[in-house]
């Protein structure tokens, strides 16, 4: 739109709103019973806002003051500006509809009150209009800076977020370590940008992994905070994997000296020995894993211990489970099985022990992904919660000297180089 258009339809709609306040006038007289001639009241309206508009923006800045100041300075130059409004107003409508046969000066002697009238309900409405206009437009540079300053702000916390992800995931494994005919597959996917749980495998030796999960409670910056406060004890612990027990035990002790008083953790230490293939663990609060074995699926319920964080002399105790050749088992945090549908139905842990029975034959990190994209299609890709999951998939059976077929080592140094030489199966 060119600013001669622009300009155009300015006027127009300013005739409008004169047009308008003719009419109120009109009415108005009419109401008390004074005789009136339409065409007069339109025309004294249309030349009073006409003439009256120029000389009170060119004043504008005078009475651009806080009330009431504001009002008792235009009121006084609305007067001012008035008389010869009115007076060359009522040349122009003596000469083209005055009211009736009579001379100018009669008529500028008795006629003033409509005039007068109009010139006032159109500076009063003026006035109004360009204090409301002026309040919102600064208001609308307000909100403008407001918004600029909250994405600039939105964009340093992504980028804050955003840092503080690349060093949670650095706090995780990078790759994961494997046993000789058992393998490891691990996935990590937060609800948000950080999240609160947490995952290691760790080599003891050369026949045994120590495989822990983890959940803190909550989501977001804070809960990543107090998972870095638990792969910090964790790690510090490490000397005494022997025991998971043991271990919970001191990640308790150090927890509930440092954490919140309406914080926990849930955690699942476990060992596993290749050469014996038993299973050494300590389930602190954490969801039960699930053992696929022998074409059935069941959870390791026994054991279960308290939380982390809440109950400093509590007393963890060690289970343990044989594992065979073909076992799968299935370690998880509640963000999986508390994933919903559309219907807000959980996808629970009957779906996983279903969906681990159903893909027993598949490799670790096949049955890994495999059900990590099966929940996420349950829930449509919207996670409420951090999901994690760790498989342990037992490959292959142990022979007469307690070693994993096929993996039958003749010197230490082979033994050395056939398990570095096992790829990563999975990485965070």
């Amino acid at each position: 739109m060119t600013i001669d258009s622009k300009s155009l339809t300015v006027f127009f709609r300013n005739q409008g709103i004169y047009l308008f306040i003719a009419l109120v006038v009109g009415a108005t007289f009419w109401a008390i019973g004074q005789p009136i001639n339409p065409f007069t009241v339109i025309l004294y309206s249309l030349c009073i806002g006409n003439f009256v508009s120029p000389p009170m923006q060119w004043l504008h800045a005078l009475y651009e003051k806080p009330s009431p100041y504001d009002w008792l300075i235009f009121l006084a130059l609305l007067c001012v500006v008035m008389f010869p409004v009115y007076a060359l107003s009522t040349l122009i409508v003596w000469w083209l509809a005055p009211p009736g046969p009579q001379s100018l000066r009669h008529l500028m002697s008795t006629g003033w009150k409509m005039p007068f009238l109009i010139t006032f309900v159109y500076g009063v409405t003026n006035f109004l209009y360009g204090k409301t206009k002026a309040r919102l437009e600064r208001r609308n540079v307000e909100l403008q800076r407001m918004v600029q300053t909250g994405a600039a702000q939105l964009e340093i916390q992504e980028q804050e977020l955003q840092r503080a992800r690349e060093i949670q995931q650095s706090l995780l494994p990078k790759e994961i370590p494997q046993l000789p005919g058992i393998a490891v597959a691990t996935a990590w996917r937060p609800a948000r940008a950080v999240g609160g749980d947490y995952f290691d495998v760790l080599r003891l030796d050369h026949n045994r992994l120590a495989i822990c999960i983890a959940d803190v409670s909550g989501k977001g910056v804070s809960a990543a905070l107090l998972m870095a406060n638990v792969q910090a004890s964790l790690r510090a612990s490490v000397r005494d994997l022997d025991s998971p027990a043991r271990v919970c035990s001191i990640v308790n002790g150090m927890l509930c000296e440092s954490i919140a008083a309406n914080k926990f953790v849930t955690f699942f230490c476990g060992v596993l020995d290749a050469n014996t293939r038993a299973f050494r663990y300590c389930n602190a609060g954490h969801p039960y894993p699930i053992l696929v074995s022998a074409g059935a699926a069941h959870t390791l319920d026994h054991g279960g211990d308290a939380v982390l964080g809440v109950f400093p002399s509590w007393n963890y105790q060690d289970s343990s489970v044989d594992l065979k050749s073909g076992d799968r088992l299935l370690l998880f945090t509640d963000g999986i099985t508390e994933a919903e549908d559309a219907q807000g139905e959980e996808f629970g842990v009957e779906r996983v022990a279903a969906f681990g029975k159903a893909h027993a034959a598949s490799s670790a990190a096949a049955l890994n992904e495999q059900l990590l994209a099966q929940v996420s299609d349950y829930c449509g890709a919207q996670f409420q919660d951090d999901a994690t999951l760790v498989v342990l998939a037992i490959n292959q059976p142990l022979d007469e000297q307690g070693i994993a077929t096929g993996e039958r080592p003749t010197t230490n140094d082979q033994r050395l180089t056939t398990e570095n030489a096992c790829p990563t199966l999975s990485k965070p």
